[in-house]
């Protein structure tokens, strides 16, 4: 970066000297010719109808998806309001389940599962056209109608699956919260979201040991009146096994329900706009952002990039390592994939339980295609070393697509070597978010990867790197990375909130602010170097330093708190504590203990602090405002900047 050249954000010295290393010109990772020539859409022809006529880029997009009444208009969009497919009616399960039911599909494949205990199970397309058939009438029997919120809080098991297709069959709005979400959490969703239901499993799995999950649920939903139902499923029952008596007058055995319900059960014809799901996301005040997904659009675009991006096709044996309870899961596990009619290969746990062997054992046993993982389990992958991978027949592995988080030029390149090289296939990055449900920016197989940036925009997508009032920047400069027109898959309000919508599209000249910060190298590759506001990315699991801090400061002992989050050769991010505890509370081992239990058991494992660092005070701004970006710049040896306005 030249001496004139100055970035247009606020960066830390990490952001400057990655942006430094990655402009360096280094050999990029060209794709196997056959890749190339099996491509399932030629980008630059798909780029240029998107700029010619938008309208009919989606329109014809949109036609891989199963309509009852198709669309008066393609798209309307009033900032910060935008609506797709106007006039349309469709439902999500006859794309991802009846079209396959009534073809050659019918007893294909859909769903093969592999529980952390050894447990399998295949569903068929017409076995799973039953099952939520089946649990479609057991809602409804319930009373849930169309428009109601039900919130899912259970593992990666196939009945969650079942649930939330169940919900979307009759028009309601299913609310999945990740399983390792603590109490405290869940209580929050639920109550934002209004549900009407709660679904749990009774436990899940971690590292071999049972969790319970249910004394979570019962917790949360004590004082919640609005919940009418919880069903509860039994990991280990199945239809006709013993009835089991609950305590709650509430509470209901999944199974149970279902035992008098047909298997067929009609799809409720939905408007496009209809939110097929609401799915809390963290943000910057404490308080968790309902994100809510439109039918019609959402199922145009998780369709589209299933065959465009992945390189799905209904032959192919398709792997992501990701959980139900994040985007990932939603988007590229359960409708993206069943809307193509592949066979989706999902295993509970994590990817190095029992052993580093398991992944690559299943990926051989399945003969696995297209693997859609994370960063952070690529980099774990990495630490066990290339021999665990080499022992297995990969042959069949030919792509594999990280997304997430940052993924960092030495994971590429390992990826490459050892995951994919059997295959003669290729690693992709691509970059999305909850926000937007599928690659806004990514490497196709029809160009060159560059490990380190993401990629380029995917067709129907004009995304930009830019200053604070909407000027892209100039290549190697920092910016952020914004996307000038809405697009059908990214969201249309915040449940409950549609002044937090709005602040999506509030800076940056009117385009939607991604929140992330960015860069742009000559030939156009976009690299994102992570959030540019107080949320941490730990191992892909977005988690806000609010709701942390919020936590802390819910514990008897603390006075004051502050977040901040650190590089981690594995996590990507680790969360690290700063606090002020009461005076006359003892200081010990013991309270860091406390701390992090209280933290467990108030958002889960997922936000429990790696390191807490004990002060006697907090540095301020004279206004009283915590200097969060001190505290970080100070834990990483760093120079502070700028300290004018730190309070004497």
């Amino acid at each position: 970066m030249s001496d004139e050249s100055r970035p247009d954000v606020d960066l830390t010295n990490s952001q400057r000297a990655a942006i430094e290393a990655l402009m360096q010109r280094e050999e990029p990772i060209r794709p196997p010719l056959w890749m190339r020539r099996e491509a399932t859409i030629d980008y630059e022809i798909e780029r240029a109808h998107a700029e010619e006529d938008l309208e009919d880029f989606w329109a014809e997009k949109a036609r891989a998806v199963e309509w009852f009444e198709t669309w008066d208009r393609v798209v309307d969009f009033d900032p910060p309001d935008h609506r797709w497919f106007s006039g349309g009616t469709l439902n999500a399960t006859v794309s991802c389940i009846d079209r396959h039911v009534h073809s050659d599909r019918r007893n294909k494949a859909a769903i093969i599962w592999i529980g952390e205990s050894g447990e399998e199970r295949t569903y068929t397309y017409n076995r799973l056209y039953r099952e939520v058939n089946r649990f479609g009438n057991a809602l409804k029997s319930l009373g849930v109608a169309t428009g109601d919120r039900v919130v899912l809080y259970m593992p990666l098991v196939p009945e969650g699956i079942i649930a939330m297709l169940a919900c979307a069959r009759i028009g309601a709005i299913h609310s999945v919260v990740y399983a390792g979400m603590g109490t405290q959490a869940l209580k929050t969703r639920i109550e934002d979201a209004g549900a009407k239901v709660v679904v749990c499993s009774d436990f899940t799995y971690r590292r071999g040991k049972p969790v319970p999950l249910k004394p979570t649920v019962d917790e949360a939903v004590r004082d919640l009146y609005a919940v009418e139902h919880v069903i509860v499923h039994r990991r280990g029952s199945r239809p006709g096994d013993e009835r089991v008596e609950f305590e709650s007058e509430r509470e209901h055995d999944f199974y149970d329900i279902q035992e008098p319900r047909a298997v067929h059960c009609e799809p409720v014809p939905v408007d496009a706009e209809h939110p097929l799901f609401i799915l809390y996301t963290s943000g910057t005040t404490g308080r968790p952002k309902g994100v809510v997904h439109a039918t019609g659009g959402y199922m145009v675009g998780t369709t589209y990039l299933s065959r465009a991006f992945y390189q799905i096709r209904d032959r192919d044996i398709y792997w992501s390592t990701s959980d139900i309870g994040w985007i990932v899961g939603h988007s590229f596990i359960v409708y993206g994939p069943l809307s193509i009619g592949a066979t989706v290969l999902c295993r509970e746990g994590v990817p190095d339980y029992p052993s580093p062997d398991v992944t690559w054992e299943l990926c051989e046993r399945f003969g696995v295609n297209i693997m859609f993982t994370a960063p952070t389990a690529v980099r774990m992958w990495m630490s066990h070393g290339g021999e665990v991978p080499s022992k297995f027949d990969l042959s069949k592995l030919r792509l594999v697509a990280c997304a997430g988080e940052p993924l960092n030029p030495e994971a590429h390149r390992w990826a490459q070597q050892f995951l994919v090289s059997q295959a003669d296939g290729f690693v992709v990055d691509n970059w999305w978010q909850t926000e937007i449900a599928g690659p806004v920016l990514g490497t196709l197989p029809s160009f060159e990867a560059r490990p380190g940036k993401v990629g380029r925009p995917m067709p129907g997508v004009e995304a930009e790197v830019v200053d604070p009032d909407g000027n892209p920047v100039e290549p190697g400069q920092g910016g952020l990375l914004v996307i000038r027109r809405p697009i059908p898959y990214m969201l249309r309000t915040v449940w409950n909130d549609p002044e937090r919508y709005a602040e999506y599209w509030s800076s940056a000249d009117g385009c939607y602010a991604a929140g992330d910060v960015a860069f742009r190298d000559r030939d156009g590759y976009i690299g994102v170097l992570g959030r540019a506001d107080d949320v941490i990315n730990v191992a892909g699991h977005r988690i806000g330093t609010a709701d942390v801090e919020s936590s802390l400061l819910r514990h008897p002992a603390v006075a004051e708190s502050a977040v901040v989050g650190l590089p981690d050769e594995v996590k990507g991010e680790r969360i690290v504590v700063f606090l002020v505890v009461k005076p006359g509370i003892e200081v010990g081992s013991g309270l860091r203990g406390s701390l992090r239990d209280h933290v467990r058991e108030d958002l889960g494992p997922i936000a429990t602090p790696s390191e807490i660092t004990l002060r006697n005070s907090l540095p301020k701004t004279r206004s009283g405002k915590i200097m969060r970006r001190l505290l970080k710049a100070e834990a990483m040896g760093e120079d502070p900047g700028d300290t004018s306005t730190l309070a004497d």
